[in-house]
């Protein structure tokens, strides 16, 4: 990674930043997290919660918009319109929650039942806990107080401030919702004139990042032939379809991770798991399944396309067949997101990287390579140079029980927020005060 490039900040746009930063509130930042978190908005399902912060945007100064997508679900569309002559910058977070915890997860969450798998908020002390209270509620909250206190601050902005705020942010595709997930409402953001110069999104980890992975979702059906427990194993015949999966699983398992080793490049390193293996009928124990079916993602990096990604899968189940020649065995991919990149050397990731160096007071370096995936990259393939910027996750030292793994991505101890704030702050200030010309921005158009 190369050196940030510095660009100082002038005496007056220094005391706008530590003005602003001045006006930063973490009780009404908590405030704001423990009423949204209390809001339950599941994928597809985010009307209630996208409508409350419509409400608070405009409170606080902004000119905000809720934009339909279903009957009960919708987008937050806000702008905070400058004097003139800049760029605008789009605070963007997704609104929804990757799960329903209506109990019927079971078998994707267990028992869950900490704090961070609820869908009602709880505090204690400067905790706040609830299903999404981090992620994305975390940053939703986050943000918005950075809004705020730049608005407070009465510092004059040159550029527009947008606030996007959508649903489908989740890695998910819930069909019951007119398949919601998988970006569909930032991109219907978009396209319905929220289109920025730039744009800053908040998502865990303490660094910053011009570019994320996208996905690669598959099936990989074991066949066999319909059976029965009654039998011996020489019946002629039949062919189990489930126990030749423990060997496909451990195959699959041992691709997945040679695949993100052999697809890391960049800041990325494309993980994939396992997610579940699907066959036979509860009711009906004593017929062992013709067939069983495993279904994993596998992340792809920005300089990987999900068709090469798929070849690589396809070359795999080959080889397998070949080792494995009593193996039937069919598949498809069924999800397929592209990664998206920005150039680093753009404004906003050289910006960001300046306040993040500004408050951790130490150069950026390399940051840790990154797997998740977030609606980062379909900002980045619609051509918005986009900035990831994070804090550091999970919160350790929680007081209530929290669920172990990824859980319900609901813990959050509001100090931890508060220097991410400060980096964004510096972006804005160090963005939304400065000319197009010197934000390296063209005007195209004149004769």
């Amino acid at each position: 990674m190369q050196p940030t490039t510095p660009k100082a900040f002038s005496a007056e746009q220094m005391s706008w930043y530590e003005q602003a930063c001045a006006h930063l509130d973490a009780k009404r930042l908590q405030k704001l997290l423990f009423e949204l978190s209390d809001i339950h908005s599941p994928t597809g399902a985010t009307r209630a919660a996208s409508q409350y912060m419509v409400d608070y945007l405009g409170r606080v100064g902004f000119s905000a918009d809720y934009q339909s997508l279903t009957d009960i679900s919708g987008n937050v569309a806000a702008r905070r319109q400058g004097s003139g002559g800049g760029a605008s910058v789009m605070l963007y977070a997704p609104i929804d929650t990757h799960l329903e915890a209506d109990g019927s997860e079971h078998l994707l969450t267990g028992s869950a039942p900490e704090a961070d798998m609820q869908p009602r908020a709880r505090q204690v002390d400067d905790w706040v806990f609830g299903l999404g209270a981090s992620n994305p509620k975390g940053m939703i909250a986050t943000l918005t107080e950075v809004a705020t206190a730049l608005i407070e601050a009465e510092v004059p902005l040159r550029g527009d401030l947008l606030m996007g705020i959508a649903d489908g942010g989740m890695p998910v595709d819930i069909s019951a919702r007119q398949h919601a997930g998988m970006s569909n409402g930032v991109l219907h953001l978009l396209n319905r004139g929220m289109y920025p110069d730039f744009a800053i999104i908040m998502k865990p980890w303490n660094w910053v990042y011009h570019e994320e992975p996208g996905m690669a979702w598959f099936k990989l059906r074991v066949h066999g032939t319909l059976g029965y427990a009654g039998v011996g194993r020489d019946v002629p015949g039949f062919r189990s379809s489930v126990v030749p999966a423990a060997t496909v699983i451990q195959e699959l398992e041992r691709w997945i991770i040679d695949y993100a080793e052999r697809n890391t490049s960049g800041v990325i390193k494309p993980h994939g798991w396992i997610a579940g293996v699907r066959g036979g009928d509860v009711e009906r124990p004593a017929f062992p399944s013709a067939i069983t079916e495993l279904f994993f993602d596998v992340r792809v990096n920005p300089r990987t396309s999900p068709a090469d990604v798929r070849a690589q899968f396809a070359s795999f189940v080959e080889g397998l067949r070949r080792q494995r020649p009593e193996l039937v065995l069919s598949w498809d991919m069924y999800g397929s997101v592209p990664g998206g990149s920005t150039d680093p050397q753009n404004w906003i990731i050289q910006s960001c990287k300046r306040g993040w160096e500004h408050i951790e007071r130490r150069p950026h370096g390399t940051p840790d390579l990154l797997g998740g995936q977030t609606d980062g990259a379909a900002l980045r393939r619609y051509g918005v140079p986009t900035a990831r910027i994070g804090w550091p996750w999970p919160a350790q030292g929680a007081p209530l029980p929290v669920a172990e793994g990824l859980g319900g991505m609901g813990a959050t101890y509001i100090p931890d927020l508060l220097p991410c704030a400060r980096k964004i702050l510096y972006a804005l200030v160090d963005t939304l005060t400065r000319s197009r010309a010197e934000l390296g921005l063209e005007e195209h158009g004149h004769g």
